[in-house]
C-alpha cells in the first residue's frame, strides 16, 4: 500500500498578544486534526501572537511570555499529530520569526524566517534577525521543507529545501490582502513549484489586525503546478489535505476547491472583515455613524450592518438649515431598509451659540470654511457623546479621495476610531454600493436586496455645509480627482506623465498641492482596511511638513 499524510490545515483569525487565546484555537484545531486522523496539523506563521506584532515583539517580556506559552502548548501535543505553529524564538544568536513544530509533548523542530520583508507595510529587519535557511524536517514518514512567507517568495530557500531532502514544502504565511493579490500569490508559488518539482502547501492566516487584512485564500499545488485544494476568502476554514506518495513522490489528492470571488467582493469582504475584527479586538459590539443622506455614510452604514448586523448600528442625522429634505429623507429610506435606529440631533441651537461666543472676534468678517468648519465641528462633538454615553465606537466616513486632497474637516467629520472606506476612492464608492444592491452573501449580517436606495447613489455630492453646495464647487469631478490620485498616489507618477496622459496641467498641480498640504490631517485620521499597496498610512508615508514640488 502506498505511504499516505494527512495534513490538517487550519486556516484561522488569531488575535495579536492574545496568547491564551491564540494557544486554545491552535490546540482545538489539533483536536480537530487528530479527530480526522491527521499525521500533522499546520497554523500560520505567527500565529501564537498573532501577526503583526510590530514593535511588541522588541519587548523581552512579551517574547518570554509568548515562548513560555509555546513550550506550554508542546507539552500538550501527545498522542497525536504533530503541530506546525509560528511564534518568536529568542536565544543568544538573536531574535527571530520561527516556526515551531511540536511534537510528543517537546519542541521537535524550529524553522527560522531567512528573508525579512522591508517594503510597503511591513519592517521586518526592524524587530528580527535573518535567520540561516533551516533544513527540512521530518513528520512520519514525510520530510517537509517550510519557507515562511517572505522565504517563498524567493527561490534560493525552496531550492535549498528540495537540494536537501524536502519532499513537500509547507509555507506558513500572515500574508496580508490587496487587490489582485490572490493572482500574484499563485503565479509566484507555481514557480517555487516548477523549480523544485515538489507539492507546496500555502497557509495563510485569515482576519483583521488594524489596518491589515488577512484574506486566507490558501491553497495547495501539485507538481507541474496543478492546483489540488483552495480554500475560501475572507473565512476561518480547517481542511484536511491527503498526500499519497507514488513512483513520482508525493502528491496531494484533491481536496476542495473554492473559486476565488470578484475584485468587487473581495474588496467588500476586506472591509466588512475589517471593521468586524476591529471591533471585537477592541471590545466594541455595536457603532454609532452619522447619516448624512450622503454615500459615503450610507455605505459605513451599510458594511456596519453587514459586519455586526443591524441591530447594532446607531445611526445619527445631524441636520443644520442647509440640510436639504431630499438628504432627510433619503437618510430615513437608508436606515428603514436596512434596519438600523436612526435619530435626529439638531445643530442649529449649537451653531447659533458658538456664533454668538465668536461674534466679537469674527465682527467685520465674511462668512467662509470657518463657519462650515463649525458645522462639520459640533457634529464630531455630538456624536463623540453619543458614542462615548453609549459605548459604541464612532465611525467615520471619509472616502480616499476626500482624504487625499483633505476635503475633510479636522476634529469634525474625521472624528471617529475607525473608517471603513479610508482606501476606496470615491468612484468606487459608487460602484460598490451598485454591487451591495445587487448582491448578497450568507457572511453579510444586513439584509438582501437594494439595501442603499438609488436616490443616494445618482445625486450629485455635497457637504451641505452652504446652501446650493456641490462637491465639484471645490474639487475637479470625481472621475478626473481619481484618476489624477491614482497616477499620483498609486503609481507616482510625475506631473508631466500625467499631463502626457492628456490632464489638464493646472488641475494637476492643484491635485498634487492639495495632497501634499493634507498630509498632517491623514497622519491624525482614523486607520481603515488596507485594499491597496498605497493606503494611507504604512504604505505611503511622508513628511507633513514638506516644500517640494513637482515643476517639470
Amino acid at each position: 500500500m502506498a505511504d499516505r499524510f494527512r495534513l490538517t490545515l487550519a486556516q484561522l483569525n488569531a488575535t495579536v498578544g492574545d496568547l491564551a487565546g491564540n494557544a486554545a484555537k491552535a490546540l482545538a484545531a489539533w483536536e480537530e486534526g487528530r479527530a480526522a486522523g491527521a499525521d500533522m496539523v499546520a497554523l500560520p506563521e505567527m500565529f501564537l501572537t498573532g501577526y503583526q506584532t510590530q514593535d511588541l515583539v522588541l519587548k523581552p517580556a512579551f517574547v518570554a511570555d509568548a515562548m513560555a506559552a509555546m513550550e506550554d502548548l508542546a507539552t500538550k501535543i501527545t498522542d497525536g499529530p504533530a503541530l506546525g505553529i509560528g511564534g518568536p524564538y529568542w536565544d543568544e544568536s538573536g531574535h527571530y520569526n520561527a516556526w515551531w513544530v511540536l511534537e510528543n509533548g517537546r519542541v521537535a523542530a524550529r524553522i527560522l524566517k531567512h528573508h525579512l520583508p522591508h517594503v510597503d507595510l511591513f519592517d521586518e529587519l526592524r524587530v528580527f534577525d535573518s535567520g540561516p535557511i533551516s533544513g527540512p524536517y521530518r513528520v512520519g514518514p514525510l520530510v517537509i521543507g517550510s519557507p515562511i512567507c517572505e522565504d517563498s517568495w524567493h527561490a534560493d530557500v525552496a531550492e535549498t529545501l528540495a537540494e536537501t531532502g524536502a519532499e513537500i514544502l509547507l509555507v506558513p504565511n500572515g500574508s496580508p490582502y490587496y487587490r489582485n493579490k490572490l493572482e500574484l500569490r499563485m503565479n509566484l508559488m507555481v514557480s517555487r513549484v516548477v523549480e523544485t518539482g515538489l507539492p507546496l502547501v500555502y497557509l495563510n492566516m485569515v482576519g483583521g489586525q488594524d489596518d491589515q487584512l488577512f484574506d486566507g485564500a490558501s491553497f495547495v499545488l501539485n507538481p507541474h503546478g496543478a492546483l489540488a485544494a483552495q480554500l475560501p476568502v475572507f473565512e476561518e476554514a480547517v481542511a484536511h489535505i491527503d498526500f499519497e506518495r507514488g513512483t513520482d513522490g508525493w502528491q496531494a489528492l484533491p481536496g476542495p476547491v473554492t473559486e476565488a470571488p470578484s475584485d468587487w467582493e473581495q474588496d467588500y469582504a476586506a472591509m466588512v472583515t475589517g471593521l468586524r475584527d476591529y471591533l471585537r479586538k477592541s471590545g466594541f459590539s455595536k457603532v454609532v455613524l452619522g447619516l448624512s443622506g450622503g454615500i459615503d455614510s450610507a455605505l459605513v452604514a451599510t458594511i456596519a450592518a453587514d459586519a455586526i448586523g443591524a441591530e447594532n448600528v446607531h445611526c445619527v442625522m445631524l441636520p443644520s438649515r442647509f440640510t436639504s429634505q431630499g438628504s432627510l429623507d433619503d437618510a430615513a429610506d437608508l436606515a428603514r431598509r436596512l434596519g438600523t435606529r436612526l435619530d435626529a440631533v439638531q445643530i442649529e441651537g449649537p451653531r447659533d451659540a458658538v456664533a454668538g461666543a465668536l461674534a466679537h472676534l469674527m465682527e467685520g468678517t465674511k462668512p467662509d470654511i470657518t463657519e462650515e468648519n463649525i458645522q462639520s465641528r459640533l457634529r464630531g462633538v455630538m456624536l463623540m457623546a453619543i458614542s462615548n454615553k453609549f459605548g459604541g465606537m464612532l465611525l467615520t466616513t471619509g472616502n480616499k479621495s476626500e482624504v487625499a486632497v483633505g476635503y475633510c474637516t479636522i476634529y469634525g467629520d474625521m472624528a471617529g476610531g475607525y473608517n471603513p472606506i479610508k482606501d476606496l476612492y470615491k468612484t468606487r464608492v459608487f460602484e460598490t454600493c451598485r454591487w451591495r444592491n445587487a448582491n448578497h452573501r450568507p457572511w453579510m449580517q444586513g439584509p438582501a436586496g437594494q439595501v442603499i436606495p438609488p436616490a443616494i447613489i445618482d445625486k450629485p455630492p455635497s457637504a451641505e455645509l452652504r446652501d446650493n453646495q456641490k462637491d465639484e464647487d471645490s474639487l475637479p469631478p470625481y472621475e478626473v480627482l481619481d484618476a489624477i490620485l491614482d497616477r499620483l498616489v498609486e503609481r507616482d507618477q510625475s506631473v508631466a506623465e500625467i499631463v502626457a496622459a492628456g490632464f489638464e496641467r493646472a488641475t494637476v498641480k492643484r491635485v498634487e498641492h492639495l495632497l501634499y498640504i493634507s498630509e498632517w490631517k491623514r497622519f491624525q485620521s482614523a486607520p481603515g482596511p488596507r485594499l491597496t499597496t498605497r493606503a494611507f498610512w504604512l504604505d505611503r508615508r511622508y513628511p507633513m511638513v514638506n516644500r517640494w514640488r513637482d515643476t517639470r
